[in-house]
């Protein structure tokens, strides 16, 4: 699916996205701290230029994955009135859509395809294309319910699939996957206790 941008912030985030990605770059930015690892990571190329199969599984994977999070992300921009919902999920289209430019960069700088060579749908907690739809036509309360529920299976799939580098010999891409189980673990609990305080 392709990003559906909203009018009012959806062509900000994209801008926002694309600026980030190219200032890094273009600063040479380097941050060993754990937590800014998903965007201090920016840039063309890696400085450790060790791409293995299960790297470029992982990135070819994770970049559709992350493409139905901001295209969920963009519905509940358009449909929720919940506002710490609506803030949750302009982070995770911005910080989502910067992550898509650098894993393509990696890809391009191991001269891979992003092409995984099949079907993601229902793999790695994504919503099946029934479950996609329920969510588009769903409103109030109900469609916060549903995509609380749906991104935190979402996130949990996310999770589930940096196993595949978790013994990356690549410095970056090994980082890049830390810092996403840092950063949708928390933003998990945060969806949990959203569930719990939903009326």
């Amino acid at each position: 699916m392709e990003i559906k941008i909203d009018k009012k912030t959806g062509t900000l985030l994209a801008i926002i996205a694309v600026l980030a990605g190219s200032m890094l770059f273009l600063l040479g930015s380097r941050d060993s701290d754990g937590m800014s690892g998903m965007h201090d990571h920016m840039g063309p190329t890696s400085t450790n230029s060790n791409y293995t199969g299960a790297d470029i599984m992982f990135l070819q994977m994770m970049i559709p994955h992350h493409q139905q999070a901001i295209d969920m992300s963009n519905l509940a921009l358009k449909i929720s009135s919940n506002e710490e919902l609506r803030a949750l999920a302009k982070t995770i289209a911005t910080d989502q859509a910067a992550e898509i430019i650098q894993m393509r960069n990696w890809l391009n700088a191991a001269g891979a395809s992003e092409d995984p060579g099949h079907s993601m749908s229902g793999m790695g907690g994504m919503l099946t294309a029934d479950e996609y739809s329920k969510l588009q036509e769903a409103s109030g309360k109900e469609f916060d319910k549903l995509w609380l529920e749906g991104m935190t299976n979402h996130h949990e799939g996310a999770i589930h699939m940096t196993n595949m580098i978790i013994d990356a010999q690549n410095s970056e891409i090994k980082a890049f996957g830390e810092a996403i189980v840092k950063a949708q673990s928390a933003q998990i609990e945060q969806m949990k206790s959203m569930l719990k305080n939903l009326k």
